[in-house]
């Protein structure tokens, strides 16, 4: 069902459960020697330790990957008998053979789990999710702002004769978001989910991040990524 009879209230994150081990919410562990992952809210995101997906770029007719004593990632080698040329062709420039060499040591297969519930029913809350999406393919946690819906508004004022339920909420007038008080630079006119008169919870099915830069009465200034809800359902 879409929807079930309760109280609404903030989703505690789950824990993981792999190879019959349990791992707690935000536990980072290594279930073998080739990754390194993390659990969180009931999802695995996983990244490889080994990079080297591809051979090295040498004059070698026949690169093979083999097992190393004592290392867990595989070593590519050369199988050739003939000798290994060691010089770069004339129309090949020194830098770009070096770019390319370490382009595939940066090799990351991205790992992103979906974005946690609103830490608040109303108001500005956080919602955080784990990804290896930068630079140095690292799994780092994510945080974003959200609000789920004013706390200030009577959203059941807004809801139609003969229905039970408004699933999303938007405001008439622009305003700026608000954090330890500094505003956004920019005024928006957000959406919000809505709310229901027979105990069911209305929460966001589609939405995206956006960048918002806020400025502060000292004249300082920063920018936090923001949910922006699209859609809503009861």
């Amino acid at each position: 069902p879409r929807y079930a009879i309760g109280v609404c209230a903030q989703m505690t994150g789950v824990g993981c459960l792999l190879n019959g081990i349990r791992y707690v919410n935000g536990q980072t562990f290594q279930p073998n020697c080739k990754y390194n992952c993390t659990c969180l809210d009931g999802a695995i995101g996983c990244i490889p330790v080994c990079t080297n997906s591809r051979p090295p770029l040498v004059w070698c007719q026949n690169p093979k990957l083999i097992k190393m004593a004592g290392q867990c990632c595989e070593q590519w080698i050369c199988d050739d008998p003939r000798r290994i040329r060691k010089t770069l062709p004339r129309h090949v420039a020194s830098s770009a053979y070096v770019e390319d060499n370490e382009s595939w040591h940066k090799n990351c297969i991205i790992q992103t789990t979906s974005w946690s519930p609103c830490s608040k029913t109303c108001g500005m809350g956080i919602s955080t999710r784990i990804s290896n999406a930068n630079d140095k393919c690292e799994l780092r946690r994510e945080r974003r702002l959200c609000n789920m819906r004013p706390c200030e508004v009577d959203i059941t004022k807004h809801i139609r004769p003969g229905k039970k339920c408004l699933a999303v909420y938007r405001g008439d007038d622009p305003m700026n978001f608000t954090i330890s008080g500094c505003r956004s630079k920019n005024a928006y006119r957000p959406k919000y989910c809505g709310v229901c008169v027979d105990e069911r919870c209305c929460t966001p099915y589609k939405s995206k991040t956006i960048e918002v830069k806020f400025e502060c009465p000292d004249g300082s200034s920063f920018s936090w990524n923001v949910m922006w809800i699209n859609a809503c359902f009861c």
